[in-house]
């Protein structure tokens, strides 16, 4: 993963990271993730090589939001960056507003990135108990608490995006002792290793990002878990089984796609546990779980964005 690689982000708004983040999904990324200012603390400065030495996301207002993607300088980026501009100006004919829609290419050093964001990356507690602690910063932790160790690299999952804390704070609610647990779109690993630290008894985390399924690999070994396996693939070709709770913290439409067929791999009475859904596709999202025999039994919003937990 060394070396140079293209970045390239779309300057949009909070309510079209979903049908954005769709574009990058449909291309075969190395990486990708979204930029909230709401999760900066403080405004960078200096002569960056990573996404905020070009362009500051606060210029663009307080709405604005920031999709971004990672590809090898070997590619066909001309052709990636034209397939990007027609996908956009198609989501603009079908009425949904994505900003300025700004396309931005840069050729990034990874060493340089990868270490400048983390400066920006501090220790979070999510729920009641856990802590996610970059793995680079110190912390004490107190009577109870559940230190998650990451350094996500590449791949998305730092905790500090409001899907992924959603997603934590049901599996603090609902993962117990003894759980096998599917983790689709494991990304960074996050909700895996937090499934296994809350006491599941076996965790599968799949990706088919070959990046994430390297860095979640990696976070597995830091956190000292050894009931997680992370496996690159789509869940239907490498998970065998059913599962007492399936997690998928992705986007509504590879959810609803995925209702169709998930309640095979959860247990009866298991729970389908579901974020990366932007609040207006909620009511169609619920509609098609409910459609395919799931029971809606809890659901939290922060944000733009909804976590829904369906029952089978």
């Amino acid at each position: 993963m060394n070396g140079e690689w293209i970045e390239i982000k779309v300057v949009t708004k909070s309510e079209a990271v979903e049908p954005v983040s769709g574009i990058f999904y449909g291309l075969d990324v190395k990486g990708v993730a979204i930029e909230d200012p709401n999760d900066i603390t403080e405004r960078p400065s200096g002569p960056f090589t990573w996404d905020y030495a070009d362009y500051n996301i606060f210029e663009y207002g307080k709405d604005a939001a920031i999709v971004k993607a990672y590809f090898s300088k070997e590619e066909q980026i001309e052709e990636i960056l034209n397939f990007i501009e027609e996908k956009l100006k198609e989501l603009r004919d079908l009425g949904i507003d994505i900003g300025i829609g700004k396309v931005i290419r840069n050729k990034v050093q990874e060493e340089d990135w990868a270490n400048e964001w983390k400066k920006y990356y501090k220790t979070t507690k999510i729920g009641n108990s856990i802590i996610i602690k970059p793995k680079w910063e110190d912390y004490n932790p107190k009577e109870g608490e559940i230190i998650v160790e990451l350094d996500p690299g590449m791949a998305f999952g730092t905790g500090t995006h409001e899907t992924t804390m959603m997603c934590i704070e049901f599996l603090e609610k609902y993962c117990k002792k003894g759980d096998r647990v599917f983790d689709i779109g494991t990304g960074s690993g996050i909700l895996s290793i937090v499934a296994s630290k809350l006491g599941a008894d076996e965790v599968i985390g799949v990706d088919l990002d070959e990046v994430a399924v390297d860095a979640a690999k990696i976070n597995v070994e830091y956190n000292k878990v050894n009931n997680v396996k992370i496996l690159h693939g789509n869940l239907v070709d490498v998970v065998d089984g059913t599962a007492d709770i399936v997690i998928a913290n992705i986007i509504a439409d590879v959810v609803i796609y995925l209702a169709s067929f998930v309640g095979n791999y959860i247990k009866d009475n298991g729970l389908f546990i579901s974020s990366g859904i932007i609040k207006d596709k909620q009511d169609e999202v619920e509609k098609v779980l409910i459609q395919n025999g799931f029971e809606i039994i809890d659901k939290n919003n922060k944000g733009e964005w909804v976590a829904i937990v369906a029952k089978k």
